[in-house]
């Protein structure tokens, strides 16, 4: 090691540089030839034993139901879920929430879901859609949202999704439910299983286990627990599987008895 012009150290290149503690040249060191190792990305796994328990981090996890497989992963600081879902015959897929970690996100498509058609925003919330222009422009597809809550997102929407509209992928049809007070235009989106099974409700931030969303104030509460109740609970069986924006899974069934007490505690 020689000091330059400035006094700083320079390392020359070259086996002849570098001795070894004999102080002989330590000619089996490898030469540094100014380029740098290339980074292959490790594909990504996922585990198709399906919990419905990930965190930011874990690998995916797919679950197989007839007609479709759905993938969770959860993203970011706050262990936000990203959903897709494929159409188990023809291959096209609609993401649900491109909410962080773009990469990932991108990773998740381009190896498991190649035909993806669409991306929806469950609602305007910065921590559902913080990979959403990324993700929209390394995909190059459609993204949706409803009317109420898309001047908030950083790509606009190219379809503006209503209550009781349907989003179509493949032979894989979504109902999806408008959920007001979480956000002005939260959306759910509904997938019955072929064959008229059971229906799997990806409900963004406005069901959870244990309660509503969090509303800003008692009419927001009401008018979010009045659509849960009629548009979700009077409308689905108790095995209806609800995937959250944020955390684990839960079922109708399970929260079904909890409504009364909702609604005395008011959130």
């Amino acid at each position: 090691m020689n000091a330059g012009p400035s006094g700083r150290a320079m390392v020359s290149r070259g086996t002849d540089r570098f001795c070894g503690t004999d102080g002989r040249p330590a000619t089996h060191l490898p030469v540094f030839d100014g380029s740098l190792p290339i980074m292959t990305e490790q594909p990504m796994v996922i585990e198709d034993s399906y919990t419905g328990h990930v965190s930011p981090g874990s690998a995916p996890q797919r679950r197989t139901v007839p007609g479709a497989t759905i993938t969770k992963m959860s993203v970011g600081p706050m262990d936000n879920n990203v959903y897709l879902v494929v159409c188990s015959t023809t291959g096209k897929s609609v993401l649900i929430d491109a909410a962080n970690e773009a990469d990932r996100v991108n990773q998740l498509i381009g190896e498991h879901a190649p035909s993806l058609e669409l991306i929806v925003t469950t609602h305007q919330h910065g921590d559902h859609w913080l990979a959403l222009e990324d993700v929209a422009a390394a995909t190059r597809v459609d993204t949706a949202a409803h009317p109420l809550d898309a001047d908030a997102l950083p790509v606009r929407p190219d379809r503006l999704l209503e209550d009781g509209d349907t989003v179509t992928v493949g032979d894989v049809t979504l109902d999806v439910i408008h959920l007001a007070g979480h956000t002005p235009g939260s959306v759910a989106l509904a997938l019955t299983e072929a064959g008229g099974g059971r229906t799997h409700l990806f409900t963004g931030d406005s069901l959870f286990p244990g309660g509503v969303g969090k509303t800003a104030d008692a009419g927001k509460f009401a008018s979010l627990l009045s659509d849960v109740e009629t548009k979700l609970f009077d409308r689905y069986g108790d095995d209806t599987v609800v995937y959250p924006g944020h955390g684990d899974d839960t079922t109708l069934g399970a929260e079904r008895p909890h409504l009364g007490e909702w609604r005395e505690r008011g959130w």
